[in-house]
């Protein structure tokens, strides 16, 4: 299985001021309406408490849930960076490898509205995170703090 074709809508967290960058499991770019494994596609986000932006769909070719776990690797790559990804469900070799890669895999019911989504992950930030988003903003915020260290130049 390859990834069929991918659309990127801006450079990936870096003129966003995200915090944060979550997957959803979708064909129609409205609502998650997709199983992990035989995703047709994904809608790829970045967030911070205020805003949110599209920042990548990628579309992959014909699954199915076959349990072929060669298909998952097309999938992984394309998800690299997220915080969480959002399906209606997903077998346990997809969960490890995704929690492997510091991806919180979250189920959630058929049809569940993404913006609707989005905008609950937003008000746990404002009111101060918890769970796996604040370890995931931590993780953001220290990778971030090297960038700046590296950019402010060392001498000894």
């Amino acid at each position: 299985m390859q990834l069929q074709r991918q659309l990127r809508v801006v450079d990936p967290m870096a003129d966003t001021g995200a915090l944060l960058k979550v997957a959803f499991a979708t064909t129609d770019m409205k609502q998650v309406n997709q199983h992990f494994g035989s995703a047709k596609s994904f809608a790829i986000y970045a967030l911070n408490e205020e805003q949110f932006t599209l920042l990548e769909v990628a579309q992959f070719g014909r699954l199915a849930q076959d349990g072929n776990e060669d298909k998952l690797a097309v999938k992984m790559a394309a998800l690299k960076g997220c915080a969480a990804v959002y399906s209606q469900a997903m077998g346990s070799s997809a969960v490890q490898q995704l929690l492997r890669m510091n991806i919180q895999p979250i189920r959630v019911e058929a049809g569940s509205n993404i913006t609707t989504l989005i905008k609950t992950l937003q008000d746990d930030i404002h009111s101060g995170a918890t769970g796996w988003v604040a370890k995931a903003m931590s993780a953001h915020t220290d990778t971030n703090r090297f960038d700046q260290m590296a950019d402010e130049g060392w001498e000894e």
